[in-house]
């Protein structure tokens, strides 16, 4: 698609493109076989995984540094597919009327450096001011600050007084959120403003929403014909389109017009479960938020009718998300990062599996079907031959207890180390200096 070259050419790595790095890797999770390797050798050079083998019969050229993961489990960069890399939690909605879109921006940078060192080194944002996400991506990009990929959407879309309006303030300030766009044609144009201005993919609000006000989460938004034309603009551009969905009727207005993927997807129904099966959808379930928002949200200023709206649909949704995982159907890893603290990504891992998945599948949730849905499948979420060097490490065996991944000891992205420990640190420098090892 267009929009893939903004997001992977010309990366401003600080590593010479002819630079060559072994890895010695203990245990290496075979994310595209569901299986694990033991005692290999990967050989990078630049930011491409050029091989992987067996120690006993793979040859390191001569003087090249050598990484020993010997004692870890390494497996491929992992994928979020629903984050809002510019959010803070711990901002009241009073203050967040004080916070500019540069301000904002500025916390996206923090916030991208802190995901990329809790092992995402890809992310899909799903809603920024002012475009936000795409001056992160691009800065990242040009080597300027440290992050993971972005996949940037840009301001998401949605209908007048909905879920992705902006419904806090009076009506004599006459204000309205930048993404509002009612009828097939105001749609339309809507797209093509995202597109114009840079996004990698369409987000929509197709039902109400927790933290929105004064809408209930399962009620339909946009019409069928909206989405319709929503999705066949973004389609005629070769754009995704992601779609913000709690309620079952919106779930299938947007499996009907053709939505690459449902966010959330908290009350979908029986019939919206057999759709998404039939049609391929892909399933963004945020099942690890509810536990931060109902532990912090009070403290941080989240009013009590959003609260209660989380309440309502935490467990449902969870249960749901079970469903879906025991009918087979394609489910990505998508946290809603910014309603927690960004970083902590990693702890939806465990829900996922306390909610029926194995610690195999979440994982491969968050790296070939992640990789699949953002359109890279052939760069992302496998440690193979050819494709980016994402590489991540961590002590002990995420396959019996997957809360490791919460704690990785390394993290190297497009053959830099941004995280291990000093002597790894050194065998392939990053511009933007190296973390020490989670602990």
């Amino acid at each position: 698609m267009a929009g893939a070259a903004l997001l992977l050419a010309g990366a401003g790595q600080a590593q010479a493109q002819d630079r060559i790095v072994a890895i010695k890797a203990g245990r290496v999770i075979d994310t595209a076989r569901g299986t694990v390797l033991t005692d290999q050798i990967i050989i990078v050079t630049g930011d491409r995984v050029t091989s992987i083998g067996p120690a006993a019969s793979t040859t390191v050229p001569a003087g090249t540094p050598l990484i020993d993961l010997s004692g870890k489990t390494v497996l491929p960069g992992l994928i979020d597919t629903h984050t809002h890399i510019t959010g803070d939690p711990t901002t009241s909605p009073y203050e967040s009327y004080h916070l500019s879109v540069p301000r904002q921006t500025v916390t996206g940078v923090a916030n991208a450096r802190r995901t990329l060192l809790a092992g995402f080194t890809t992310i899909r944002d799903v809603g920024s001011s002012g475009y936000a996400d795409v001056a992160l991506r691009d800065g990242i990009n040009a080597g300027e600050i440290a992050g993971p990929h972005i996949l940037a959407s840009g301001p998401a879309l949605g209908i007048t007084g909905g879920h992705c309006d902006d419904n806090h303030l009076a009506p004599e300030y006459h204000h309205e959120g930048e993404g509002v766009a009612n009828g097939a044609d105001a749609v339309r144009l809507a797209v093509r403003r995202n597109i114009k201005y840079g996004a990698d993919h369409i987000k929509y609000c197709g039902t109400g929403g927790v933290f929105s006000r004064g809408d209930k989460p399962g009620a339909q938004q946009y019409t069928q014909e909206e989405a319709n034309a929503l999705v066949a603009e973004a389609h005629l551009h070769d754009r995704p389109v992601a779609v913000h969905a709690h309620g079952a009727d919106g779930i299938k207005v947007a499996i009907r017009a053709g939505a690459d993927s449902i966010e959330h997807a908290s009350l979908i129904d029986e019939e919206g479960l057999k759709m998404a099966k039939a049609a391929g959808t892909v399933l963004s379930m945020d099942i690890y938020n509810t536990d931060y928002t109902q532990a912090e949200g009070k403290k941080n200023g989240v009013p009590e009718e959003s609260l209660q709206k989380d309440r309502d649909v935490g467990d449902v949704q969870r249960e749901n998300f079970r469903k879906a995982a025991k009918m087979g159907i394609k489910l990505s890893f998508g946290t809603d990062g910014g309603v927690y603290p960004n970083g902590d990504n990693a702890r939806q891992f465990a829900v996922m599996v306390r909610y029926g998945m194995s610690p195999m599948q979440a994982i491969q949730a968050a790296t070939v079907v992640g990789a699949a849905l953002v359109r890279h499948p052939k760069d992302l979420g496998q440690v193979a031959p050819g494709f980016y060097a994402d590489i991540i490490a961590v002590d002990g065996d995420p396959l019996t207890d997957v809360r490791a991944l919460e704690k990785p000891a390394f993290v190297m992205k497009q053959g830099a180390v941004y995280r291990a420990d000093g002597e790894q640190c050194g065998a392939a420098p990053s511009a933007w200096g190296c973390a020490a090892p989670a602990r």
